[in-house]
């Protein structure tokens, strides 16, 4: 019998011992009924001849019941404790049973042509899409992602993202050089003419700037005059150079042409040129950069960065109303209908589901087939016979009362037909 405290048994095992403990009761009662008949014929027997029959019934029974005791429990221990030849099989064998089931299910179980078949008659892709496109079920899966998500996001080591963070800043944006990267596009966009749109914001801003500033022209000039100059003059002056830039950036504005324009398209392309072949002005960018992201800086962006995606991302995962949440289900639920009205689409998911399923069978199975070999080989003898037991020994115990009668049985028939002969 099974040495595990009830109390320590899952509900279903402790079914299963009780059953056990019955069945064994059971057989135990038949092999003494047995056991007394055979006493009562044999004391009897002078008297009443016809319990000859009994007797041999009885004895076959007792045979038969012993017989069958002894083969059931010699699966599990020792029988009466004594050492037989031949016994104790599950115990003495755990490892190898392990090994041989290990096997059974790598044969049988986990064959790229039986996974492959079952795959596909169990049409994933319809099933699956059936059930997404309902939006409670997409809720439901939205729900989940969200929560993995969370706790993923949570169960992340803040310092060591900051870290990440800035090591990857350090090596894909500030250890290159900038210079000629920069240079080339600057070049590229040079050459389309993409930079006119940029200069003609450029110069419609200086202009609107003018229009309302007046006022800042006021002793703009005036100002740096000799103090006898009169005070008309000066203001004649100041009004001069209002309009003529007032003028002067009008004309720009009119003239696609425009010197100043040229002039503009000149210098970028001798800085495109400079920043992919001068090394001082690669030189200058490079220690403009390094000022502008120095270590602490750098480390302070990526801790902000990772703050705020953070932030952001648990609030909107929180949230069952969040656009992102909302956003989540509904692609859920577009991608259930489209696989639930597509056939082609389901073909397509169903062969590549078990591609992939076949290949990692393939691939793994010995490895998945050794976890049953792995644990049982970790499984003490005794708790081994004891699962095994209680999982299949009810069933067992129904041998021995069958013993029981067949014996019986045959015995009658035996002693019948001796007695019929002789």
């Amino acid at each position: 019998m099974p040495r595990t405290p009830m109390s320590l048994l899952s509900p279903a095992d402790q079914a299963r011992l009780r059953g056990l403990r019955l069945m064994k009761a059971v057989a135990l009662g038949a092999l003494l009924v047995m056991a007394v008949v055979f006493v009562i014929a044999f004391v009897l027997e002078d008297r009443y001849p016809w319990l000859g029959y009994v007797r041999a019934a009885a004895e076959g029974g007792m045979v038969g019941a012993l017989a069958d005791w002894f083969a059931v429990t010699a699966l599990f221990r020792h029988p009466l404790g004594i050492p037989i030849p031949h016994t104790a099989i599950i115990p003495r064998r755990k490892d190898e049973i392990g090994r041989t089931l290990g096997e059974f299910v790598e044969t049988n179980f986990l064959d790229s042509a039986v996974v492959r078949e079952k795959l596909l008659s169990t049409r994933i892709a319809e099933k699956a899409g059936e059930w997404l496109r309902v939006p409670e079920h997409a809720e439901t899966v939205a729900a989940e992602a969200a929560t993995m998500a969370t706790g993923v996001l949570r169960a992340l080591s803040d310092d060591e993202v900051h870290d990440l963070i800035s090591d990857l800043a350090r090596e894909h944006l500030l250890d290159p050089e900038w210079g000629p990267t920069v240079g080339g596009w600057l070049d590229r966009v040079v050459t389309a003419d993409a930079h006119r749109d940029a200069v003609d914001l450029g110069v419609d801003s200086i202009a609107t700037w003018l229009h309302g500033n007046r006022e800042a022209f006021s002793g703009l000039v005036s100002r740096r005059l000799p103090s006898w100059v009169p005070s008309v003059a000066m203001r004649l002056v100041d009004d001069t150079v209002y309009h003529e830039a007032i003028t002067f950036v009008e004309a720009v504005q009119k003239d696609p042409d425009h010197p100043a324009r040229r002039a503009v398209d000149a210098y970028l392309r001798r800085l495109a040129d400079n920043l992919q072949h001068d090394p001082t002005t690669i030189g200058r960018l490079e220690e403009a950069k390094s000022a502008v992201f120095d270590s602490p800086r750098v480390r302070e962006l990526a801790t902000d960065a990772w703050n705020t995606a953070k932030s952001g991302l648990l609030r909107s995962l929180d949230d069952p109303q969040s656009g992102l949440r909302r956003r989540l289900t509904e692609a859920l639920i577009e991608i259930g209908s489209r696989l639930h009205a597509d056939p082609a689409l389901q073909r397509r998911v169903d062969d590549r589901i078990t591609d992939a399923a076949v290949f990692l069978v393939g691939r793994y199975r010995h490895d998945i087939a050794s976890i049953i070999t792995d644990t049982v080989e970790k499984w003490d003898p005794a708790e081994t016979t004891e699962k095994i037991e209680l999982m299949v020994g009810r069933d067992l115990q129904y041998i021995r009362l069958n013993g029981t009668i067949v014996g019986a049985l045959a015995g009658l028939v035996i002693y019948a037909i001796a007695h019929a002969v002789l």
